[in-house]
This record gives C-alpha cells, structure tokens and sequence, in this order.
C-alpha cells in the first residue's frame, strides 16, 4: 500500500500516508524523501534513539548512575532544547495533523509501557504484602494519607497567578496534580530500585516492597475512583454511571472467567513442562485488550493490565512462560523506547521562561516529597527499625523514577488536543462531550512537565547513589557475637540451617545430621531446613514457613517427600531433635540473602550446604553445578555463622541411611593442620562422640620445619589438649603425621581418603608452611581450600565425603 485516502467527518481528503520506500535511490536529487514513508521514519526515529541512549550511559556509567538515568538523558537531549526529533517527525509523513509522523513511536511507546506494567505486576508477589507484619500496612497507609494533606495548601497564592499562564481553574487543577502524582508510590519503581541495588532479598527490601503494594492497592481504587467523579462532574452523570458499570462487569469477569481460565491452564500444564505457547499469547493479549477496554471507559489504560496482572499468579508455570517470552524483547527495546519518547517531550526551555508561574509547583513538589518522607519515617522510628534503615526505607518509597512518566503524561497538556480534528479521538472516546471533558483533564503545563521530568532524573541518578552509602545490605549479617561451634555454651542448643536444591541433597544431609543426633535429650540439636527454589517468572522472593497453610506453593512432590524424611528423622531422635522447614522462592543470585537472613532469625551456629559437585551412584563424577558453586562462595565471604560445604559420593549418605537401622558404625576423620577453621572442624566432631555409632579419628599433620609458635599456635594445642592424653579421651582417637613436602601431604590425605566414610577438614589453615602454599597452585575448587580440594578431587579413587569446615567470618 502506497497511498490511503482519509475521510475525516465526511470531508474526503487524499493523504499521503506512504508505509514503505522504493529506497535511497528513489529520489537521488532527495534522498530525504524516504523519510516520507512511515517504516523508514520509524526505523531511523529508532535508530536515532539508540544511539542517544549509548552515548549517553557510556559517559553516566562512569559515574555508577543506572541506565535508566540514561534512556531520560536521551530523550531530554533528542527534546525540543536541542534536536526536536519528535516535532521534525510529525509533519513528515502528510500536511493533515491526523496522520502524525511521531504517532507510531509513541504508540510503541505506551505498548512498551502496558507490557512493562503488566510483566512487573505479574512477577510480584501479592503475598509479600500480607507476611510481613504490620509495619508495612501501616507505612503503605500512612504514605497514601499524609502527602494529601498539602491539598489543603493548594489555594495559596491563587490571586498571583498570571491568566496568560493558564486560568485560574485549570491552575489550582494543575496543583492537585503535582500532589496527587507525587503522592503515589509506584511498585515497578520501587522494585526496579530495590533491583538496582541489589536488596531485594533483604528485610529492608522486603518491607519497601511490602508497603508499597499497599500504597498501590489504594492507588488504584483512587485512580477509579477520580476517574469517575471526573466524568460525572464534567460530561454526565449517566456516562459516569456507565462507566462505573464498565469496570463492575470488568471485575466481575476477570474474577469469574478470566482467573478460572488461568487456573486450568495451570493445572492442565505437567509438572516442569512449559505453558503452551497459545496460552502465553492470549494472557497477553487479554493485557492489552483490558487496557484499551479502560480507555473506551474513559480511565487510564495502565489499569487494565494492573488488574489483570494481579490476577496471574506469580511464579511458574505460567508466570515463568510470560517472563521467558516477552521480558527480554520488552526490557532491552520496548521500555527504553518508552522512557526516551516521554523524556522527548521534555521542554527544560520552558522551566526557565516560565519559571515564576512554576515556582509553587516546584513549593508544592518538595513539600510532597517532605510529607512522604515523614509518612515512611515516622512509623519505621515508631516501629523501633534503626535510624539508618528507617531512612533508607523512606528513600525508597519516595523514589520517582520511569514509571511516574505515566502519570504525568496523563496529566500533560497534549500538543495533539489542540488540533482542532475532533474524529481522530472518536475512535477512543466515542462522544463530542467526552473529547470536550479530555480537554479539561490535561492540568499541568508543558514547563511543569518538563520540571517533574527532571525530577525524576535526579531521583534516578541521585537517590541510588545516596543509598548505597547509607545502607549496606552487608552490615545486615555482621555480627557483634560468636555464632559457631567452637563458642557455644556445653548443653546449649545445637542451632544447624541445612540448605536443599535437588532431592539427592536430602538423604546426605540426614546422614550427616544423624551424626551430631543423640537420644540424650541433654545434648538438643535445632535444625532448620531450607528449600530453595529457583525463582522464573516472580520478580519478587518469598520465604514460605511450612507451618503456615499455603498449599498452592508447597504443592511440590519432591518438597513434600523431604519434609516427610526430615520428619521421620525428628521422629527417631527421641525428641532430641526439632526441626522447622521453610521454602525459599528466590533468584539464583540472591538466594544467598534469604539464607543469611533465616541463619539471623534462627540464632544458627552453622549452614550446611551441598557442594554442587554429583557424583553417580559408583562414585564417578558426573558434573559440577556452578549456580550451586557461586552460592556457597557468597555465603562463604558474608554468612553470619559457619559454614559447612559437604561433598557426597554416595557411600556416606547410603552406608548412613543402612547404619541407623543395622547399627554399622560410621568412620569419621578429621585432618587437623591449624587456624581457626581445623578448629571449628575439631569443635563439630567433639559433637558427635555422644553418637555411639560414630567413631572419630583426629590425624594431625606436623611439618618438619613448623613454624614459631603464635598465637593460633597456642588456641590449637589447647584445641587438641583434651583429645591427646587417652586416659582423658576415650571417645576420640588421636595421632600425628609427619610431612615434609607438598607432595607427601598429599599422599598422606589420599591414603586417609581410603579408611574414612567421611572426612571432616577445615577450609584455611595456617598457611605458613611453603607445602601448603605451593598445593594452592593446583587447587580446582577454591571454595573447598586445599584439603578439600585433594578429597573432592575427581581422579581421587576413594568413596569418601568430605565436610569443609569455615568459622564465622563476620565478626566486628
């Protein structure tokens, strides 16, 4: 299609609305002329926006401020200060002001802005906001409220207002938007913040999150809420009424047909299978029919996909299948498109020409921002959070990033109103009354615009930076006392957070758990046993305690068969032992967070995880799992407690399983070198003596040459001092080796790897000795250290385990 005649209220007009060039070579004399046609338009408008959007975080990145700072940048430089791209492009493809060269850019735009809210709202857990305590209910409440409060303000100055500026009454409107849109508490934004600085996981993101969703659910009533008052009091009172019957019989559907259908698309689908592709493709285009359904109804489009959003639930299979799908295409080219073309409209001239009849709303923007501010504070002071974080969560919440773009689009005085073709409205808003009404909702002016663009600039470059001094999620695991092995008090509770990714991980950690297990309820162990779960499709993680009635989320036959074990062994410890499991629907990357946080909450002396490394069923190695592996080296640098990596080749955990039924012993060796981790090693199997079907063996290694004698020195003679006499230590056997090479300790550790069926080793040792060092050398998985490097090896002929032993780091 070359040509299309337009009929406009029966006036028929030939327009040149050309989709596609012959080329370069069309026009030589022009070339330009390709620019005519609307795909060559729309691909170099594109292009040109890229290309802002590259230069300009290649230069904000040095600074540490976020891409999302550069899509603004972009725009305000392609704006009408500097390049203008968005009036050059509207008069290009035809003289009728109907067919806009700048329309198709930015309806990719609001598309992008539909699928971004949809993608956020489907990928955020609803339940976060109800597990979570009250604070959060009442910061989400309190920071709805308060900030409304400077309506009372918004007749101030009212005689100054200049009426070449704007009449009086679409001024005072023009302020009652600043509030309103400043008041609101966006969860995309705080998410995409919390993202940014990578606390999501914690508690302080967890409580943000929390009571922002609160802060949205009323926002949304709010918003449906004006929207029909504002069409009562300004076209009729029966166009209200209907609209109002337009969003019952919404709701009725998406709860009555809509989440049914979702459900038995759930449920049709086969564990670990993926949604049909059919499915994904009519959720999404149920999204983007639910938005344009609100703006028939005369409301804002973003309403539609929140909505339905809602309704999706998050997680796999169909979350995960929606995310798959569309994120990437959505984040990497829609959003940023979205961002730059409302940035376009940007005009940073008209602050200053228009600056004295802005100055209130400038008043009005930062008291806003003061109300919201004490509004979050007040309550997490009152709540007893620390002053620090108490203002980190206020920062968050009164964060104004992208996403506000919508609300202040909503409210900006559109150039394309002013033209004077009213039918190219009635396809959205089928009255003359409604197009008169849409006229009087656009409140604020293009200088008040370009101000609050530039706002959330700042907010976007400033606000993320401030954060990262103020808190560090880091400080949150530093602790002010010992939580090891070595420290606990003889009789106290042995408190051990055993961490589980696939169903083999289950049987060796009761086998190693029966180990430190006693009948003697005089010697009580804690276990806390968490599930973790890659997190596809939910943008944000949810700990489940499984104490609690959730059932669509512990529906997993490999959770529910674990937990039944770790009952059954509960069960044969004679009440010794209690045990608490949770789930952890997390990502990947942020799983160690979670972690951390339960050891806190659980008061745990130590973590046990599964080292990544599986074995076959005959001890050959099969592969190394390096999700698993970059965990454990997280946890490592900033768990709260120690930490125990164990490495299983099956013999342990089957011969473990057999022993407590048959009463086979179980051989444990520990190799003791020195430092603090041989020590926290010798201080866990001292736990196991009580264990009559466990015997210990400690084998320390002498180099020849052994160092001067310091203070580690001393702590492990005194260590060892109740294990080397015999007539003290009947329990226990001890002996010495010793080396006088790299070599020959490695000879020594391979000849013990064939007595034991599991060997416990510390991770550092006193590296002083020029053997050890040069054994480092060789060292395959660093996360093991030396020793258990050597016995985790896969050429090593043995079908021993190992257990890697590393003392609490985080200590001040």
């Amino acid at each position: 299609m070359d040509d299309t005649t337009i009929y406009l209220s029966g006036d028929c007009r030939v327009s040149f609305f050309n989709i596609s060039s012959q080329g370069l070579f069309e026009n030589l004399n022009s070339p330009d002329v390709i620019f005519e046609y609307s795909l060559p338009l729309l691909e170099m408008q594109i292009l040109v926006i890229f290309f802002a959007i590259v230069m300009s975080h290649m230069f904000l990145r040095r600074l540490g401020i976020s891409p999302i700072a550069s899509y603004m940048m972009a725009g305000i430089v392609l704006g009408p200060q500097l390049f203008n791209v968005l009036e050059r492009s509207s008069r290009k493809l035809s003289v009728d002001p109907a067919l806009d060269g700048s329309a198709m850019l930015r309806s990719i735009s609001v598309f992008g802005t539909i699928m971004f809210t949809f993608l956020m709202t489907v990928r955020t857990s609803r339940r976060v906001a109800f597990h979570s305590g009250k604070l959060p209910v009442v910061i989400g409440i309190v920071s709805f409220f308060v900030p409304l409060f400077g309506l009372g303000l918004q007749n101030l100055f009212s005689d100054s207002i200049d009426p070449h500026y704007m009449p009086l009454d679409k001024a005072l409107g023009e302020r009652t938007a600043i509030i309103i849109t400043q008041s609101a508490i966006l969860l995309p934004s705080t998410t995409y913040i919390l993202l940014e600085l990578k606390i999501l996981n914690s508690e302080l993101g967890r409580l943000a999150l929390s009571a922002s969703i609160i802060n949205d659910i009323l926002g949304i009533f709010s918003m449906v809420l004006a929207s029909l008052q504002a069409t009562y009091t300004h076209v009729s009172h029966l166009t209200a009424y209907r609209d109002f019957i337009a969003v019952i019989i919404f709701l009725l559907i998406v709860f009555l047909v809509f989440k049914p259908a979702v459900q038995w698309i759930i449920d049709r689908t086969p564990e670990d299978k993926p949604v049909e592709n059919m499915y994904v493709d009519v959720v999404i285009i149920t999204a983007l029919a639910s938005a344009a359904y609100f703006v028939f109804f005369n409301m804002k489009y973003i309403l539609g996909p929140l909505m339905i959003g809602l309704i999706i639930p998050e997680g796999p299979p169909l979350g995960s299948a929606l995310e798959a799908k569309y994120e990437k295409l959505t984040m990497n080219v829609f959003l940023p498109i979205s961002i730059t073309v409302s940035a376009m409209r940007c005009d940073g001239i008209s602050i200053y020409n228009q600056f004295n009849d802005i100055f209130f709303n400038i008043f009005l923007t930062f008291l806003t921002l003061f109300l919201k501010l004490v509004s979050c504070f007040g309550p997490s002071l009152y709540y007893k959070l620390p002053l620090n974080e108490s203002m980190a969560v206020s920062l968050i919440l009164s964060y104004k990033s992208f996403h506000d773009f919508v609300l202040y689009e909503a409210v900006l005085d559109d150039k394309v109103m002013s033209y004077p073709h009213k039918p190219i409205y009635d396809f959205y808003f089928p009255s003359s009354k409604t197009y008169f009404y849409h006229l009087l909702l656009q409140y604020i002016s293009q200088a008040t615009y370009a101000f609050l663009i530039i706002f959330s600039l700042l907010n976007a470059g400033i606000v993320p930076m401030v954060l990262r001094s103020m808190y560090d999620p880091k400080r949150k695991y530093v602790n002010y006392q010992k939580r090891d092995i070595l420290h606990l008090e003889p009789n106290s509770d042995l408190r051990i957070l055993t961490c589980l990714h696939k169903p083999e991980n289950v049987s060796e950690t009761i086998a190693f758990l029966q180990l430190l297990s006693s009948p003697n309820l005089d010697f009580p162990m804690a276990v806390t046993v968490l599930h973790l779960v890659k997190l596809a499709g939910q943008i944000n993680p949810i700990m489940v305690p499984h104490n609690k009635n959730l059932k669509r989320l512990n529906h997993n036959s490999y959770i529910h068969t674990a937990n039944l074990a770790f009952r059954q062994f509960m069960l044969e410890s004679l009440e010794s032992v209690t045990v608490t499991t949770f789930t952890a629907f997390s990502h990947e990357n942020l799983m160690h967070e979670d972690i951390c946080t339960l050891a806190l909450d659980q008061s745990t002396s130590m973590i046990v995880l599964p080292s990544g490394r599986k074995w076959t069923m005959d001890g050959m190695f099969e592969f190394d799992d390096n999700a698993i592996r970059n965990l454990n080296q997280s946890l490592l640098d900033r768990a709260p407690c120690s930490i125990g990596i164990l490495v299983d080749r099956g013999q342990f955990s089957r011969k473990s399983i057999v022993s407590s039924k048959k009463k086979y012993n179980i051989d444990v060796g520990v190799i003791f070198i020195g430092g603090k981790d041989d020590r926290e090693a010798l201080a866990l199997v001292k736990k196991m003596k009580h264990n009559t079907r466990v015997s210990v063996t400690v084998t320390r290694l002498v180099f020849k040459q052994e160092a001067k004698p310091d203070w580690d020195y001393i702590l492990d003679n005194e260590g060892l001092k109740d294990i080397k006499v015999p007539e003290e230590n009947n329990d226990i056997v001890y002996t010495e080796r010793i080396v006088t090479s790299g070599a020959e300790v490695v000879t020594v550790v391979r000849s013990l790897a064939e007595v034991y069926d599991l060997m416990v080793v510390g991770r550092d040792h006193d590296m002083t000795s020029k053997e050890l060092l040069g054994l480092m050398e060789w060292v395959e998985l660093p996360e093991l250290g030396v020793i258990g490097d050597l016995l985790a090896a896969k050429d090593l002929n043995s079908n021993v385990s190992v257990l890697v032993v590393q003392q609490q780091q985080q200590q001040v």
